[in-house]
């Protein structure tokens, strides 16, 4: 029989996106081991434990304090937290005498409490400092990133990072600002300055929407956790093992699809370079493309943060 645990229940502001169809996909052995990379509020991690086997286990990983807290509230000896970034996986494993585990999920992007708590400064909807910080015991905040940055730096991270057309007037305003003795330290602010240059937005969508996005990929270094947590993912997931990856926007999901595909198909060959006898390399592949899906209709219904969510799913050969 499986251990008797306490799972609370998730926090009713959080709804996990993909839930069944994320760990349907993971788990393929019920006694094997699994790493939940971004605990976030808890859901994947409590379905994995609903179906674990009695010699399972599960190491989770957030580098969110909150989600480290909410994550000791569960009770059963086959779980574990970790407070770390999902990039130092590897390191979490070490340090639990684990060399190789059958299963990896990412659930990347920002979870829904961290959007809904003002002080956390993500969203634009609630006044609140400007923060950003997923792992609030460290680094440099948003605010403190504007405080300093020149209308250059500025500019390019909302291009790179929120695809932003009007970067250069938001940057510049923000430095205007700061000149004028008035730096920007609060979401509300940031947002009345996105607001009053962006003259043409998406229908529905908020002026400060690309803005934020930006920002709190930078301050996370979000797209660099990514490519260095792909870059472990062969060294420990064992033959027949499963990759689970969950995106919320085409930055992340093109790094997790180019990964799977350069290990998972040949590369291109030019048919214009002359054929030489020996020299020609032989791909083996080590992952196996299983899977891409998105919310269905229902679930986008209920939670429409759950719109731009791709799963993709591969298979370590």
């Amino acid at each position: 029989m499986r251990p008797t645990a306490s799972l609370p229940g998730a926090q009713a502001a959080h709804r996990t996106v993909l839930l069944h169809e994320a760990v349907d996909h993971l788990l393929t052995d019920p006694n094997g081991i699994y790493l939940d990379a971004t605990f976030g509020r808890g859901g994947h991690s409590r379905e994995i434990l609903r179906r674990l086997g009695p010699q399972g286990r599960l190491i989770a990983i957030d580098r969110d304090p909150q989600a480290v807290q909410a994550a000791q509230q569960i009770a059963d000896p086959r779980f574990v937290i970790a407070h770390a970034a999902f990039a130092d996986f590897a390191a979490v494993l070490r340090a639990q005498g684990v060399s190789a585990v059958d299963g990896l999920l990412f659930d990347l992007g920002v979870s829904s409490p961290q959007l809904d708590q003002p002080e956390r400064g993500m969203s634009f909807r609630a006044d609140g400092p400007l923060d950003m910080r997923m792992d609030t015991s460290s680094g440099r905040t948003a605010a403190e990133f504007l405080a300093t940055a020149t209308v250059e730096q500025i500019a390019t991270v909302l291009k790179e990072y929120g695809n932003e057309r009007a970067a250069v007037q938001i940057a510049k305003k923000i430095v205007a600002r700061r000149d004028a003795g008035t730096p920007i330290t609060r979401s509300s602010e940031l947002a009345a300055v996105a607001a009053s240059a962006v003259r043409s937005r998406e229908p529905g969508q908020d002026p400060a929407t690309r803005t934020f996005q930006a920002l709190r990929i930078h301050v996370n270094s979000e797209l660099e956790q990514i490519e260095a947590a792909l870059s472990q993912v062969l060294q420990v997931l064992k033959p027949g093992g499963r990759l689970v990856v969950i995106s919320f926007h085409s930055l992340e999901d093109a790094r997790v699809k180019r990964f799977i595909q350069a290990h998972s198909r040949a590369p291109a060959t030019d048919r214009r370079q002359p054929f030489v006898p020996g020299l020609s390399a032989v791909f083996t592949p080590q992952l196996r493309d299983i899977a891409r899906l998105r919310p269905g209709a229902a679930e986008v219904g209920a939670n429409p943060r759950a719109r731009s969510a791709i799963l993709r799913v591969a298979q370590r050969v």
